[in-house]
């Protein structure tokens, strides 16, 4: 007789019956969010990018958790996080539409319902965004080109030292124009994210 809960919250119970697979409440989303494993189910399928037999998906978790690599796992590590996956944390989230887990043949793909969970997760697509360091990079850029033509290197003497602030600054304007398009369109996504949560 196995010990593990299999029963579904109300929350995610009521999603898998709803016509709406396209909105979750905050409860279910949290709900999901709240157990490690499950975010490491999402993180894992983040970076797969593709679909995923339950045995690596397993094996992954198992060496995250274990702070070991996959191969120096023993088969208790293992087997206590497929049968977790398989029995409990996979079919919550499916039946929330956050993945499509086919429990027959054993394969896990994200859905489109988990972009509503990863804009809640530090994955490293969110800290690629760094426009301070394109700043800092044009800054440098553009004090040395600026400098060396104020000292006379040889190439850059030929070019006034306004001219060449005004290349940077020009430089400034459209990368500042480029952060700003970019932002808006981050901003409607995370809109259009966040007006399918209930």
């Amino acid at each position: 007789m196995s010990s593990i809960d299999t029963s579904l919250p109300d929350e995610i119970a009521s999603v898998a019956d709803s016509d709406e697979e396209e909105r979750l409440s905050k409860d279910v989303i949290f709900e999901l969010l709240k157990n490690r494993r499950r975010r490491e189910v999402l993180t894992y399928l983040l970076e797969a990018d593709e679909t995923v037999t339950l045995g690596e998906l397993a094996e992954q978790i198992a060496a995250w958790e274990n702070d070991t690599e996959v191969n120096a796992l023993s088969s208790d590590q293992r087997k206590r996080v497929y049968v977790a996956l398989y029995q409990t944390h996979l079919p919550k989230m499916d039946d929330a539409g956050i993945v499509e887990y086919d429990q027959d043949r054993g394969l896990i793909s994200l859905s489109d319902n988990a972009d509503l969970l990863m804009m809640y997760l530090d994955t490293d697509t969110h800290r690629q965004d760094r426009w301070d360091r394109w700043y800092a990079l044009l800054s440098v850029i553009g004090a040395a080109l600026v400098g060396a033509a104020v000292l006379g290197v040889p190439v850059l003497s030929a070019i006034s030292p306004i001219a060449l602030a005004g290349v940077v600054v020009v430089a400034f304007f459209l990368l500042s124009v480029a952060h700003v398009v970019t932002n808006r369109q981050r901003e409607q996504s995370v809109d259009g994210k966040l007006s399918r949560i209930e």
